[in-house]
């Protein structure tokens, strides 16, 4: 039998909505997609209105813990770190935190990523990421290319680290990613320093897909040694 959970009285019908609908999915182990009662059952259940419940779903539409659609039930969401996206970027937008901050955060997480995806990954994930970097060279002289291929590429090795929650961090990033990439590569003014670049990139790519974690761990670091160099040249790490 489910049993309510006591909740702070401080907090809105609509928190409290939130709560017991959130408290539902896991009081019952439903998993991504799976089908949730309807608004007034929660309603009926909480003694609240349907204005109320139809709040709150919103509010969990919106933090991508449900999906609601015109005539539907809802469901259960998949993870989904748009939420933790717009939150970066707020932070950085409102000078809570600094893009230097963010790369510091970037950095350790992303040693972590490219040790579990050298370990870890798969003779496709191995060709994706491979295919990542090599579209980057590809594309040396379309910095609106190169700075996809080089965002995809990150976004591969996270997904062959076999930590679906990593891979979320990874793109939450993105945003400020799509700004501050292609800022880097127009400070590597010069053929070599795009090609030495470029290599880095490749290095990273062929020591996970060959399975060389220490190879991997050496050669993502000397990037981001290279990466916040250049930031702080174009002043983008303040």
């Amino acid at each position: 039998m489910t049993t309510l959970k006591l909740v702070p009285t401080s907090v809105s019908l609509v928190e409290k909505a939130m709560v017991r609908v959130r408290d539902y999915i896991r009081d019952n182990d439903l998993k991504v997609g799976a089908t949730l009662p309807g608004e007034g059952h929660f309603a009926a259940e909480l003694g609240v209105s349907r204005a109320v419940m139809r709040e709150a779903f919103g509010a969990l539409a919106a933090l991508h813990q449900i999906d609601v659609a015109n005539g539907r039930r809802a469901k259960v969401a998949a993870i989904d770190g748009s939420v933790m996206a717009s939150s970066i970027d707020h932070a950085v937008a409102t000078s809570q935190v600094s893009v230097a901050d963010v790369w510091d955060v970037r950095r350790a997480l992303e040693l972590r990523t490219v040790a579990l995806a050298a370990q870890n990954c798969t003779p496709d994930q191995a060709a994706a990421i491979l295919a990542a970097a090599e579209g980057m060279a590809a594309a040396a002289h379309d910095i609106s290319l190169l700075s996809r291929a080089d965002i995809e590429l990150h976004r591969a090795i996270a997904s062959a680290s076999g930590n679906p929650l990593f891979l979320q961090i990874v793109r939450s990033f993105e945003g400020l990613l799509e700004v501050a990439v292609p800022r880097a590569w127009d400070t590597r003014e010069t053929e070599q320093q795009r090609r030495d670049m470029l290599a880095r990139h490749l290095e990273i790519a062929q020591a996970v897909a060959s399975h060389d974690v220490g190879g991997a761990i050496a050669a993502m670091d000397a990037h981001f040694d290279a990466s916040i160099g250049d930031l702080i040249r174009n002043g983008d790490a303040a």
